[in-house]
C-alpha cells in the first residue's frame, strides 16, 4: 500500500468521506430523524469472501431493507480506497472515516498491544480464537473508546493461516534446516524456534520466491494458498492455525452518536449477526482451503490440488505451547514494553493459562 493516494478516484471517495463526516456529525440530522441517511463504509479487503459475501451485500442491500429503506450505505474495501492500512485508526479519530475496518496486525505498528489476541502459536483452531477473542474483548473496546474515540461495532476474522511446504513433513518439527515464508515479527520467532529459517515476504511475492527455490515453505491462508497456486508447488500442508487475521470495525464516536438512536439500535442489533456469518464463513473456508488442496471431493471453492494433509498432533501440540510461552510471547512482551505484559495478565493470560512476564 503506498503512502500517497493511489489515483483521483481514491482522492474524491476521501474528499466524500471527510464531508459525509462533517455532515454526520452536525445537530441538524438529529432534528429530522426521519429523513434518509447514507452512510459512507470502508470495509475489509477486497475481493475475498468476507467483503464479497457479507459486507458488501449487508451495506449495500439488508441495510436498506433491515430500516425500510431509510438508511442506506456505499462501501469500498479498504485498500482499493487508497487508506494504508495503519493510518485507518488515525483517519476514524479524525472523522475522516466515519465507518472504517481496521486490520490489528497492521495498526498494531502504533498500538503493539492491539495484536495481542492473534500472535503466532496462540490459536491453533477456531474454538481457541473464540476463547482468545472473548476475552480481549472488553479491553479492546475500552481502549478503542478512549484512545480513539472509535466504538467497536464488530470483530472480523479472516480464515486460518497454515504451513505449506515443498518437501514431505511429518510434523513441526520438520521445518528445521527449512526457509519459510512468514509475514509478522511473531511467526517468524516461532519458526525461528522450530529451528527453520523465516523469511518475510510478502504475499504477492510467495510463488516466485517458491519456484526460485528462496523459499521451501510458506505460512499462509488454506484458500488463498490455493488461489495462488500453491498447492501445485508445494506437497504438504500442515493444518494448525498459526495465526488468522482479526480486524475492528467501528465508528467515529461523534459520528455514531449524531445518527438517530433507533439506527444507533439498529446497527448495534444488526452487525453482531454480520460479525458471526463472517466468522462462520472463516471457519467454512479454512476447512474448505485444506480440501481443496489435498482434492477431497468435499471441495466447494477452490481448484483441486493432490497435496498430503499433516494434521496436528500430539507433540505438535506441545511444541506449540513450548514455543509460545517460552519465545513468542517474551519476544511480543520485549518488543511491545512491560504495559504489554499487564494487558495480558489481565486478558488473555488466564483464558489461555500462559502469563507474561515484564521484561
Amino acid at each position: 500500500m503506498h503512502h500517497h493516494l493511489k489515483s483521483g478516484l481514491a482522492h474524491r471517495w476521501i474528499t466524500a468521506l471527510a464531508a459525509a463526516s462533517v455532515l454526520s456529525v452536525a445537530p441538524a440530522v438529529q432534528a429530522q430523524s426521519d429523513a434518509p441517511i447514507r452512510l459512507r463504509i470502508v470495509g475489509g479487503l477486497a475481493g475475498v469472501n468476507q467483503f464479497t459475501r457479507h459486507e458488501e451485500p449487508f451495506w449495500t442491500q439488508e441495510l436498506g431493507k433491515l430500516s425500510g429503506g431509510r438508511v442506506s450505505a456505499e462501501i469500498v474495501p479498504f485498500d482499493r480506497a487508497g487508506i494504508r492500512g495503519q493510518e485507518m485508526l488515525r483517519l476514524m479519530q479524525l472523522g475522516v472515516v466515519p465507518f472504517g475496518t481496521a486490520l490489528l496486525s497492521l495498526s498494531a505498528g502504533q498500538d503493539p498491544e492491539l495484536s495481542a489476541a492473534d500472535l503466532a502459536g496462540l490459536n491453533p483452531d477456531m474454538k481457541s480464537l473464540r476463547r482468545t477473542v472473548a476475552a480481549f474483548r472488553p479491553y479492546l473496546e475500552k481502549t478503542l473508546r478512549d484512545r480513539y474515540g472509535i466504538e467497536v461495532l464488530a470483530l472480523y476474522t479472516y480464515p486460518a493461516q497454515v504451513t505449506f511446504c515443498a518437501a514431505p513433513m511429518a510434523s513441526l518439527a520438520d521445518l528445521a534446516g527449512r526457509r519459510v515464508r512468514t509475514s509478522s515479527p511473531a511467526q517468524s520467532d516461532l519458526v525461528e524456534s522450530l529451528g527453520g529459517t523465516p523469511v518475510q515476504t510478502s504475499f504477492a511475492e510467495i510463488m516466485q520466491n517458491m519456484r526460485g527455490g528462496n523459499i521451501e515453505c510458506a505460512m499462509t491462508g488454506t484458500m488463498s494458498g490455493n488461489t495462488i497456486g500453491l498447492h501445485e508447488i508445494t506437497t504438504h500442508v500442515h493444518s494448525m492455525g498459526i495465526n488468522w487475521g482479526l480486524s475492528v470495525f467501528g465508528a467515529n464516536a461523534a459520528a455514531f452518536n449524531a445518527l438517530p438512536s433507533d439506527v444507533q439500535a439498529l446497527l448495534r442489533r444488526e452487525l453482531p449477526k454480520l460479525e458471526q456469518q463472517v466468522w462462520a464463513e472463516s471457519e467454512r473456508e479454512t476447512s474448505d482451503g485444506i480440501a481443496c488442496n489435498v482434492g477431497a471431493a468435499n471441495c466447494v471453492a477452490g481448484r483441486k490440488g493432490r497435496m498430503t494433509e499433516v494434521k496436528v498432533s500430539t507433540a505438535d501440540e506441545r511444541r506449540r505451547r513450548e514455543i509460545f510461552a517460552g519465545t513468542v510471547l517474551p519476544r511480543w512482551v520485549q518488543r511491545c514494553g512491560p504495559q504489554c505484559a499487564d494487558v495480558w495478565n489481565q486478558t488473555i493470560g488466564p483464558a489461555v493459562g500462559f502469563a507474561a512476564r515484564a521484561r
